[in-house]
């Protein structure tokens, strides 16, 4: 399944590259305020969820585009054709492709391909996490102070902006600095491979978080919710971490999303 998977991601990601170029305004749709959608986000996740089918005939499927709404009570896939929109409308990267495999509500394969750099990270149950080939692990890093973080910015559910605006002011003095790609999925993948120290972020999807979860986990990471429970596919909030600063790092988002419990 995974292998398989993979080509079919590979192919509808040469279908994502191949569109870039034209793309215009007046192709550029809106779900809600600033949340945008194309053809080729549509297109693609026809292309996943009819090739998905294919590998898989008794899944069901969580997808972002809603191509496919039915889920199954054993295994479902959960999509994103196209993680970093805005960005792509732009001509910017990261863009990634992420999707998963849960079977009984477990993640059991996750896959996250970033078109910028032709990176492919993926993951399956009870082995590494891989990055074209290469096995990856989160960093070794032991302190907050030492860390690069990485983010999302909200862009429609602002209830907690005044906590989070509190939470960059700190670590803009206490770490060595915060990243915002555009893009959870990739975020995710590079705090799995290292690159990152830990990620943060309020308002995601299932299809946001689902597979680069996944993949941090078997590179050896943490991931949680705010609370450091594990409503983190579900509970649109996480927190993925390597283990040198997870109870740090944790204890700092804890105390400053308390209030919005």
């Amino acid at each position: 399944i995974l292998y398989k998977t993979i080509n079919l991601v590979k192919k509808t990601g040469k279908f994502i590259r191949n569109e870039q170029q034209n793309i215009t305004e007046n192709k550029v749709e809106s779900k809600g305020l600033h949340n945008l959608v194309t053809y080729v986000d549509k297109t693609a996740e026809k292309q996943l969820v009819d090739g998905l089918s294919a590998i898989l005939p008794e899944a069901g499927f969580i997808t972002e585009e809603q191509t496919a709404v039915e889920t199954k009570d054993t295994y479902n896939w959960i999509v994103d054709p196209l993680d970093g929109t805005t960005n792509y409308v732009h001509g910017l990267f990261p863009v990634a492709i992420s999707i998963a495999l849960q079977e009984r509500g477990k993640t059991i394969l996750g896959i996250v391909y970033e078109l910028g750099l032709n990176e492919m990270f993926y993951a399956v149950k009870d082995c590494p996490a891989y990055l074209n080939g290469n096995e990856i692990h989160i960093s070794q890093t032991l302190e907050v102070t030492n860390s690069l973080i990485a983010t999302g910015f909200p862009y429609y559910d602002y209830n907690r902006l005044d906590s989070y605006m509190d939470s960059f002011v700190y670590f803009m003095k206490n770490s060595r600095g915060l990243r915002r790609l555009g893009s959870a999925a990739t975020d995710l993948v590079y705090v799995a491979c290292g690159r990152f120290d830990s990620f943060y972020e309020y308002g995601l999807s299932p299809w946001d978080v689902a597979a680069g979860a996944f993949i941090v986990e078997r590179a050896g990471g943490k991931v949680c919710d705010f609370s450091g429970e594990g409503n983190y596919i579900f509970g649109r909030e996480i927190v993925a971490t390597n283990n040198g600063i997870y109870k740090e790092f944790l204890d700092i988002i804890t105390n400053f999303f308390r209030i919005d419990a």
